[in-house]
């Protein structure tokens, strides 16, 4: 694909969600809807599930994770004792003329190409707006009112209005519920807790489509360990000769460290991390995206959360530039002791006879973003058709069966198939149109394999398998189907 095809591709992506299903924009048919929630659309609902389930089998399956659906409202004290209320911000300003709102740190990185660290005070992002003149983009205002803006969406419970507040992160019902699931569970250290599900940031300017929302799902997993024994993890050694993308800090290209050699220099701090690092860098290669668009990136002290000890984002290379998908970051005890402090419940468990707080190694993980960047990495064209090379095991619709022509008697030989197949597989039945347009229009949806139905068939119940990647076609007897087609979709991990 040529550079100004690459540099229309976020053009494409949406042009084909809104035109094929996959996700629009949520009230659109109304002029004042509010920007930054999105709906997702029949296949784009399949594409989202199956990427779920494919993090469900290759994180939370292959590792042993115990999995938890929690509430998308949570008390007040809740976000007191994890520092959201204070520290859950952005910096803002505001035009002394037109009163337009800019988020502050973007508008100087997009205006003067300086980068602003997390923790810049507002007094230093004013000196910049100064000494670089920044003005407002409508009106050439001068910028003033210079404040953070709190994120979080706040709710009244009740009758009384009783503070709360929407989740801007799924992982806090992980941590106040860490205490019963260790219990119940009867689990000894180390172990995870996951969960998939919406959060909710009061984004000062959403953009993007699915990449800045306001209501979007994350895949978070918190690993519970004991510190004195991160480096005791037999569940490492298989990965030991893993080579990860990594890119440290002051590095300009990412590097291909085996895990063994990241631990040897002090890369990366413990074998219970490098394991975390290589399941979340293969899970992605798994899901299609291929790894020389894949790093994991260091974050510096300016970087990174004021909690995290150690943090790396694994970052996916996009035509948009290089996007964040992953936080991971070892967070130390800040989040349990955070909530044994507020809550007054003793968050220590026992480990080895040892009373141990806990610390948490997070893989914290953008699941529209990922979405995003799969569909920009699969979308090709070809004789100037786009074609969608969806892995398999993600395409919404995994197998179309085609009458050649249709009428009678080969639509209801096509439905037959359609019906026998339909409990096992995502299949969809299509007789609209001629062959060859149908085949398009299965191309761009990124369906892997039509069936058709053609004269042979009526003659030796046998069928033309296509497959779109390789666009070889197969002839095959009906009762050869099914193992074929679980083969080429289920498998091919």
């Amino acid at each position: 694909m040529s550079k100004r095809e690459e540099s229309r591709k976020y053009e494409e992506i949406i042009r084909l969600a809104l035109e094929r299903g996959f996700f629009m924009p949520s009230s659109e048919i109304y002029g004042d809807a509010p920007a930054g929630f999105w709906d997702y659309g029949p296949l784009g609902v399949g594409l989202k599930r199956k990427f779920i389930e494919l993090w469900r089998r290759e994180l939370v399956k292959r590792d042993g994770m115990l999995e938890i659906d929690g509430a998308q409202v949570l008390s007040k004290k809740v976000f007191q004792a994890s520092g959201h209320l204070e520290s859950f911000v952005d910096p803002i300003a505001r035009c002394k003329r037109c009163k337009a709102i800019y988020r502050l740190d973007k508008l100087i990185e997009e205006k003067t190409g300086i980068h602003v660290p997390e923790r810049m005070s507002l007094e230093e992002m004013r000196k910049i707006v100064k000494e670089h003149d920044i003005r407002c983009g409508r009106c050439g205002g001068e910028l003033t009112e210079f404040s953070h803006f709190n994120m979080m969406f706040r709710l009244g419970i009740g009758v009384i209005g009783a503070d709360a507040y929407l989740r801007p992160e799924t992982c806090q019902n992980i941590f106040i519920d860490f205490l019963r699931i260790y219990k119940t569970m009867r689990k000894n250290l180390p172990f995870a807790i996951a969960q998939v599900g919406k959060s909710f940031r009061n984004e000062i300017s959403p953009r993007q489509g699915l990449l800045r929302m306001r209501e979007f799902y994350q895949a978070e997993i918190e690993v519970f360990f004991n510190p004195k024994k991160a480096n005791e993890f037999p569940k490492a050694e298989p990965i030991m000769d893993y080579e990860l993308r990594l890119q440290p800090i002051g590095k300009d290209e990412p590097l291909e460290v085996t895990c063994r050699e990241a631990l040897n220099s002090g890369l990366i701090s413990c074998k219970l991390i490098a394991y975390y690092l290589s399941l979340i860098q293969q899970f992605y290669e798994k899901a299609g995206i291929p790894r020389e668009k894949i790093r994991l990136r260091q974050l510096g002290e300016d970087e990174k959360a004021f909690y995290a000890v150690e943090a790396w984002d694994l970052e996916v290379e996009t035509s948009l530039g290089w996007i964040e998908l992953v936080a991971c970051n070892n967070r130390g005890t800040h989040d349990l002791g955070g909530h044994q402090k507020f809550s007054g419940h003793e968050m220590e468990v026992l480990d080895d006879g040892e009373k141990v707080l806990p610390h948490v190694f997070e893989l914290s993980m953008g699941v529209d973003r990922s979405i995003y960047c799969i569909l920009e990495n699969a979308l090709d064209l070809e004789a100037g058709k786009p074609v969608l090379r969806l892995p398999p095991h993600l395409a919404s619709i995994e197998v179309a069966v085609l009458p050649l022509l249709s009428k009678e008697p080969f639509t209801s030989k096509a439905r037959e198939i359609y019906e026998s197949l339909k409990l096992e597989f995502d299949v969809e039945y299509d007789d609209s149109g001629s062959i060859g347009r149908r085949y398009v229009r299965l191309d761009e949806i990124g369906v892997p394999i039509c069936i058709t139905v053609d004269h042979q068939t009526l003659e030796d119940n046998t069928v033309t398998l296509r497959f779109r990647d390789s666009a070889l076609q197969l002839r095959a007897d009906l009762e050869e189907i099914v193992d074929i087609l679980k083969n080429h979709l289920r498998y091919s991990v």
